[in-house]
């Protein structure tokens, strides 16, 4: 279950990160509304580092497609994203 605090938790802080844990975020609200997340820095870290891999995976496969299909130039990739309204 998500730890869920008011950032107004926040005067005493200290509890705040104590509650904190690898892979146990919490999540500030403000106004009701969620705001801020607090993570342990190897949760970040891992965050960062799968956001890179799937990025180099999605790229490698749409190198390869585009091998395999053929490359397109740039009027037709701006023709391509004007399509889908991008």
């Amino acid at each position: 279950m998500p730890n869920i605090k008011s950032i107004s938790s926040l005067r005493n802080y200290h509890k705040v990160l104590d509650d904190v844990k690898t892979g146990e975020p919490v999540f500030l609200t403000k106004n009701g509304t969620g705001r801020y997340a607090v993570i342990e820095i190897d949760d970040y870290n891992m965050l960062i580092e799968k956001t890179w891999q799937r990025l180099f995976n999605d790229l490698r496969t749409s190198r390869d497609q585009a091998e395999s299909d053929g490359w397109v130039d740039q009027e037709e990739f701006t023709s391509r994203m004007n399509a889908l309204g991008l």
